[in-house]
């Protein structure tokens, strides 16, 4: 299956998608994987990416979508693939049918995850990470069993600068402006499916693969 996952940040998309592409086995995209594979491949999109990044300054359209591209046509994705984030508006959506449509494919389905403010406000505030592994837990959901500190490797845990009250809001913000519209955009071409994303893990896995196994047998 070929399938774009939709929503605002906190939205539970990542980790969804980690367990879709382990069920299907299907390779998982998101653009910041891909833009640091380019890096670390020193392919000639990633070297450009390389360049806006360490200046911090957003990459451009063109690049992020030469490297979505590029990777859409990999033996990875032949049986499928799950776009976790991409596309984040309009414009990208058109480049990527345009594309779609010269390989000869289309998007089997855009799961669109919804869910109230508060709760995105609630996920994402409540997260904590580990500098030195990476690991990621939650105050409510997954905590730690250490207070602040890492099970994996005993190093503090932080909020990062993105999970914070005050930078919530604006990411929401700029959610709805740029991303939202893709709701329309996609329900216009009726491959929009609508997932309640509140609640447990688990609960939203089994709604998912209903809505999944709904769509193959279509």
């Amino acid at each position: 299956m070929r399938i774009i996952f939709l929503g605002p940040p906190g939205g539970g998309k990542g980790t969804q998608a980690d367990f879709i592409a382990e069920r299907y086995e299907i390779p998982k995209l998101s653009t910041g994987d891909l833009l640091r594979e380019g890096v670390a491949k020193e392919t000639s999109l990633g070297k450009e990416a390389k360049g806006y990044m360490e200046k911090g300054q957003l990459v451009p359209d063109s690049v992020v979508i030469g490297l979505v591209e590029a990777k859409l046509v990999s033996p990875d994705c032949q049986k499928g693939f799950i776009l976790d984030g991409f596309p984040r508006t309009v414009t990208q959506a058109d480049q990527l049918d345009n594309f779609m449509r010269s390989t000869g494919k289309k998007v089997d389905i855009v799961v669109f995850f919804s869910i109230p403010k508060d709760e995105i406000v609630k996920r994402i505030s409540g997260r904590r990470s580990c500098q030195e592994c990476k690991a990621v837990y939650h105050l409510d959901y997954v905590p730690p069993k250490q207070h602040g500190i890492c099970d994996l490797c005993g190093h503090s845990l932080v909020q990062r600068n993105d999970d914070e009250p005050k930078t919530i809001e604006s990411r929401l913000f700029v959610y709805q402006e740029q991303t939202a519209p893709l709701i329309e955009y996609y329900k216009s071409q009726n491959i929009l499916g609508e997932l309640d994303g509140s609640g447990s893990v688990s609960a939203v896995q089994d709604r998912l693969l209903d809505l999944l196994t709904h769509q193959k047998s279509e």
